[in-house]
């Protein structure tokens, strides 16, 4: 079994404990979530893959377990082929999903929430590093590829694997992979112009939470591309609109009219969404939609709102 070529960004190591052999292998689930996250662009589907590559793992003998040279590398594989499969069949999957299906959006790491659904506490070795390869907007067109393609380039654009290592978790040749990985990027290029400078996007996001509060319908076109779209994910657990809104005139009364429905308990705050400025609207106390935005030459190009309950269950209330 081969060796991954770089760890992910503030990937622990094994510590002391009372078993160190056990602590080496849990120190790897960082970034096995990390890896899974980017290529299911699920959390909570990549918690389950992720125990799954741990099933499988401790279902073998002490012998074949001894007998792995890097259970890191080993780990990595599995858990990546899972989530290989596993892309294969969201696709039937979100055939039936109610409405658009957008990736779950993540917090800043300081304000993850603390529970889990269970009763459970969050690990923090669960949290997901934020940087550019977790940009909604980076996930979105990542579902536009074809599963061997995704997995090719995350693997080896963003954690640095060698063709070879993809080539045995995708099951195709080094050159294959190459390809799958090339194509992948022309995707990237194809749809995301180059982004805009970090204050920028801000004061864009900032402006335009002013303008809809204000009910300013003109504030509003001037900050949106006029080829802009607007994309809303309630999975059919919340009131949303279904079908994506096309235009940023027609984004820009659409949010106007949402301005004039919101409930008087409601609050839109500036946060951080997977790294990139942000929104968040809260009522009695809980995250109930996050709004996602990319920018590019100045004017917002895209709007993902996610209400989808199932996704949220990440975010706090506000400090």
């Amino acid at each position: 079994m081969t060796t991954r070529s770089g760890p992910e960004p503030g990937h622990g190591r094994a510590h002391d404990g009372p078993d160190p052999g056990l602590d080496a292998i849990m120190s790897e689930r960082r970034h096995l979530i990390n890896i899974a996250y980017r290529l299911l662009g699920s959390l909570a589907e990549a918690e389950d893959a992720v125990q799954e590559a741990y099933a499988r793992w401790y279902a073998m003998s002490s012998e074949r377990r001894d007998a792995v040279d890097s259970p890191g590398a080993w780990l990595t594989t599995v858990t990546s082929r899972v989530c290989l499969n596993l892309l294969g069949s969201a696709r039937v999957r979100r055939e039936t999903y109610v409405g658009e299906w957008i990736p779950e959006p993540l917090p800043e790491r300081t304000e993850w929430s603390t529970a889990r659904p269970d009763g459970g506490a969050v690990d923090p070795a669960d949290r997901v590093t934020l940087d550019e390869s977790v940009n909604l907007a980076f996930l979105v067109v990542l579902e536009s590829m074809t599963p061997a393609e995704r997995v090719a380039f995350i693997l080896h654009d963003v954690f640095c694997h060698s063709f070879a290592e993809v080539g045995e978790i995708v099951g195709r040749t080094p050159a294959a992979c190459r390809q799958l990985a090339s194509s992948a990027r022309r995707r990237i290029r194809a749809t995301r112009p180059s982004p805009a400078p970090a204050a920028q996007r801000a004061d864009i996001v900032r402006d335009f939470k002013q303008a809809w509060e204000a009910k300013d319908i003109d504030a509003l076109i001037g900050l949106l591309d006029p080829d802009a779209t607007a994309v809303a994910d309630g999975g059919g657990l919340a009131t949303t609109f279904l079908h994506p809104i096309e235009g940023g005139e027609q984004i820009a009364h659409a949010w106007v009219e949402l301005a004039r429905r919101k409930p008087g308990d409601m609050t839109f705050l500036e946060r951080k969404v997977n790294g990139q400025p942000g929104l968040v609207a809260e009522q009695d106390g809980a995250t109930v939609t996050v709004f996602a935005f990319d920018v590019a030459g100045g004017r917002i190009r895209h709007i993902w709102v996610v209400r989808n309950p199932e996704k949220l269950r990440r975010w706090t209330t506000a400090r």
